[in-house]
């Protein structure tokens, strides 16, 4: 399964807008460059989006936090364990991305319209830089 990276979106700050990058690094053990949540402990995951449900729901990519649109691959597949390359850098998936409780922190009050439909978390196993039009592919 191949695909390719559709869009970055990196939130910076606390309710700050979002970013869109035409590339970003992902360092190993702690997710996005610039997340405002990457922890040096290596608690934080990267969400994966795939470009279709987004359409399907009508949402623009930076609707959804920070991560990484794909265009061509079902992440929503992918099973806990697959690694991914994406760019230069290896992700493994954890878990499924469930909604947050907090209202704010899902755009535009869409909570309910997203339940379950968000995308999958995945970690970093090996950092890289990763573009806009980089190849994604299921290791």
């Amino acid at each position: 399964m191949q695909g390719t990276i559709a869009s970055l979106q990196i939130c910076t700050a606390h309710r700050a807008p979002m970013e869109f990058k035409t590339q970003a690094r992902a360092l190993a053990n702690r997710g996005l460059e610039g997340d405002r949540h990457a922890q040096p402990n290596g608690s934080r995951q990267v969400l994966l989006m795939d470009e279709e449900t987004l359409n399907k729901l009508g949402l623009p990519p930076g609707n959804v936090k920070e991560n990484i649109t794909t265009r061509g691959i079902a992440i929503q597949t992918l099973a806990k364990g697959t690694r991914v390359k994406i760019g230069d850098a290896v992700f493994e998936i954890t878990k499924p991305c469930t909604p947050c409780e907090r209202m704010d922190e899902i755009r535009n009050g869409l909570r309910t319209e997203i339940e379950g439909q968000r995308g999958i978390l995945a970690k970093v196993i090996e950092g890289g830089t990763l573009r806009v039009g980089d190849a994604i592919e299921v290791m």
